[in-house]
């Protein structure tokens, strides 16, 4: 990850507006900030959330609220809770997210 191109900033997440995704099921969220090549997003999954894609794009993300399930194509599954994070790189290991409870979550990729 090459982080340049941008400086010094604060990012007030309440005055970003959101963007709806929808999922399979639920509805996810996203407030994102681009800096530089690197996209930044705070992510809030409704309960009942269920990703309507496998995702091939590497991600950083911590749990910040509730529970989330992330499930890898090859049936491996992990529950991530409040503090635990995960990363895979970009095509390595496709993987989709869920979640009874809705979670929030900080995610750079």
């Amino acid at each position: 990850m090459q982080l340049s191109d941008f400086p010094f900033g604060v990012t007030d997440w309440s005055a970003i507006a959101p963007t709806e995704h929808p999922g399979e099921s639920g509805m996810a969220l996203w407030r994102t900030c681009q800096f530089g090549s690197i996209r930044v997003r705070m992510v809030e999954y409704s309960p009942g959330y269920l990703a309507d894609h496998w995702c091939r794009k590497g991600h950083i993300l911590l749990c910040l609220e509730g529970e989330l399930l992330t499930e890898l194509a090859d049936g491996r599954r992990f529950m991530l809770t409040p503090g635990l994070s995960y990363q895979v790189a970009d095509d390595s290991e496709p993987h989709r997210s869920s979640t009874k409870t809705g979670a929030r979550l900080f995610i750079v990729d």
